[in-house]
C-alpha cells in the first residue's frame, strides 16, 4: 500500500478488505471452474476435484503483502456423495514457515463436531448470496487466534455449492491500516458496536461502544461496519 501516509481511515480499510477479497474471488472462480467441468462431462464433483485446488491456496498464502493467514473452501452439506462434510482450509504455520491443512472434527457424533454450516460467516452468505465479514472472534475451532473472517458464495445456476473464504488476525489488520492513516481519533465498529479497529485510546478494539457514540457512525459502504469519528 504505497504513497499511503495520512490517507483517511475508510479509504484504507475499504483497500484492506478489497485486497483480501480479491484473492477470495480468485479461488472462487478457480472452484467454480472446476465445477463446470465436472458437469461438462456429465459427473458430479469429487473429493479429488477439491483437493486439486490445494495447491494454488497454499500458493496463495505465500503470496507477497498477502495479510490472510488462512485461505479455502467450505463446501454445501450433501455436495460431494462421498464426503457429507468437506473444508479445504490451508492455514499459514508460523512455526513452519509454511501453508498447513487444517483439520476439523466433521463427524456429527462427536462431541468436538465443527457444525460449520451454523456459522454466520458460512450462513449468513448462503442466505443472502452476498459475500460477508464476521468477526472480530476468536477462532476456537482453529488458530485461537482474534480474526476477521471474510466469505463469499460459491454458485452455479442457482444451485449454491458453498464459500470460499479467508482469515485475516485482527493484529495483522491494525497494523497494515494503522501505519498509513493519518486519523486521531476514529474507530470502526461492527453491527453489534464491537470495535474492529481504533485509532484512538478512547476505544480498545474488540470492546463494545456506548450506543449514543454509535448513533453518530456513518456506514461504510459494502461492509457490515460503520466509522465514527
Amino acid at each position: 500500500m504505497p504513497n499511503a501516509v495520512g490517507r483517511p481511515l475508510d479509504t484504507l480499510v475499504a483497500e484492506v478488505i478489497e485486497r483480501v477479497f480479491a484473492t477470495v474471488e480468485d479461488l472462487h472462480r478457480e472452484t467454480l471452474a472446476c465445477h463446470q467441468d465436472a458437469v461438462a462431462s456429465g459427473r458430479t464433483l469429487t473429493d479429488d476435484d477439491i483437493r486439486g485446488l490445494a495447491p494454488g491456496i497454499a500458493a496463495r498464502l505465500q503470496e507477497p503483502d498477502q495479510v490472510a493467514v488462512g485461505l479455502g473452501l467450505i463446501l454445501e452439506p450433501g455436495l460431494l456423495q462421498t464426503h457429507p462434510l468437506r473444508i479445504e482450509w490451508w492455514q499459514w504455520s508460523t512455526t513452519l514457515g509454511e501453508p498447513v491443512q487444517m483439520e476439523f472434527d466433521l463427524r456429527p457424533d462427536s462431541i468436538g463436531f465443527y457444525d460449520y454450516a451454523t456459522t454466520d460467516w458460512f450462513a449468513v452468505p448462503r442466505r443472502t448470496r452476498e459475500r460477508h465479514v464476521v468477526g472480530p472472534y476468536v477462532d476456537v475451532h482453529g488458530t485461537d487466534r482474534y480474526l476477521l473472517t471474510l466469505t463469499m458464495p460459491i454458485e452455479s445456476g442457482g444451485d449454491f455449492l458453498g464459500v470460499a473464504g479467508a482469515d485475516v488476525p485482527l493484529t495483522v489488520f491494525e497494523t497494515t491500516i494503522l501505519r498509513h492513516t493519518g486519523e486521531d481519533d476514529a474507530a470502526v465498529v461492527n453491527r453489534e458496536g464491537r470495535v474492529v479497529l481504533s485509532t484512538s485510546s478512547r476505544w480498545i478494539t474488540g470492546s463494545l461502544v456506548p450506543r449514543s457514540e454509535r448513533l453518530r457512525a456513518r456506514p461504510l459502504p459494502g461492509l457490515p461496519w460503520a466509522l465514527i469519528d
